[in-house]
């Protein structure tokens, strides 16, 4: 495995990691002169003053934590793409089965067949994004392209997992593939040649 892409992933997670950090302390500043009368309506409910003050604090914390960890994790497996195959990147193909959205984007594709998604978890359960998922599927395989779902996270809740499972299904009609948890991890392996989780493991101790 290159030492040069292991190298520009570190890049990465440093980046990641001093943007997330003056997100935080930023949010942290602002909340400081918040109004927090809707500390009665907790007190009502059980909750402490001093408890509800730190739920707020995480709750903020934590959505900026879930979208820069997600980034942070799908720009570092485009990075690998890109790295083993230089001729591949993002392209937009426009929408043939209707006209919202305009265009739908492939954040990787690879030659002139494997249009690959990358995503680092999807929990959604929301009807006009399933709808979305599945009209972009389609699209990108009437488009003459083979749809392939990475996601790295498989969601923990019923109703979500009951629509990975609809999502799984239709790849598979369409002869596409889906990978998830394990199997992503070991397909951006056999597909570039660069172990992505052996890298984001250590970075911990490197940066």
């Amino acid at each position: 495995m290159s030492v040069e892409i292991e190298e520009k992933i570190i890049v990465l997670a440093k980046n990641y990691r001093e943007a997330l950090k003056s997100q935080i302390d930023t949010r942290v500043l602002d909340m400081e002169v918040d109004d927090t009368s809707h500390y009665l309506l907790y007190r009502v409910l059980g909750i402490s003053e001093e408890e509800g003050r730190l739920i707020d604090l995480y709750q903020n914390k934590g959505r900026f934590l879930y979208k820069y960890a997600g980034s942070f994790l799908e720009e570092a497996t485009r990075l690998c793409f890109v790295f083993a195959f230089p001729n591949s990147g993002a392209i937009r193909i426009p929408n043939t089965l209707g006209s919202r959205p305009k265009t739908f984007e492939i954040d990787c594709l690879i030659g002139k067949e494997d249009a690959i998604e990358v995503k680092w978890r999807d929990a959604t359960t929301d009807g006009d994004h399933i709808t979305k998922e599945h009209t972009r599927i389609k699209v990108i395989s009437a488009a003459g392209y083979k749809p392939v779902r990475i996601m790295f996270y498989y969601p923990n809740r019923a109703q979500a997992i009951r629509i990975q499972q609809s999502l799984e299904t239709l790849y598979a009609g369409v002869h596409g593939e889906y990978y998830f948890g394990k199997n992503a991890w070991e397909y951006v392996n056999q597909k570039t040649g660069i172990d992505l989780k052996g890298i984001i493991e250590k970075l911990p101790q490197k940066i």
